[in-house]
């Protein structure tokens, strides 16, 4: 599987504000990833993050869970 970061600048409140997620790249929707990260202060934060977050995934090296599976679960 290939995943994707998606890193999104946007205004929340009249403050710059970034959205990072990781999806399956040949996932059209992106409407249910695999993690995200809202309201980093930075594009570097976003990014650093998403990186983190690559790096955790490729160490558990089991089935990935979506969002909305790991909530129902919860």
């Amino acid at each position: 599987m290939k995943l994707k970061v998606r890193v999104v600048h946007y205004r929340c409140h009249g403050r710059d504000c970034w959205y990072a997620d990781i999806d399956d790249a040949d996932d059209r929707q992106p409407d249910d990833p695999y993690w995200y990260a809202d309201g980093c202060c930075s594009q570097s934060e976003a990014i650093t993050l998403a990186c983190a977050q690559l790096a955790a995934l490729e160490q558990a090296a089991g089935p990935l869970t979506r969002i909305s599976e790991s909530q129902v679960a919860a």
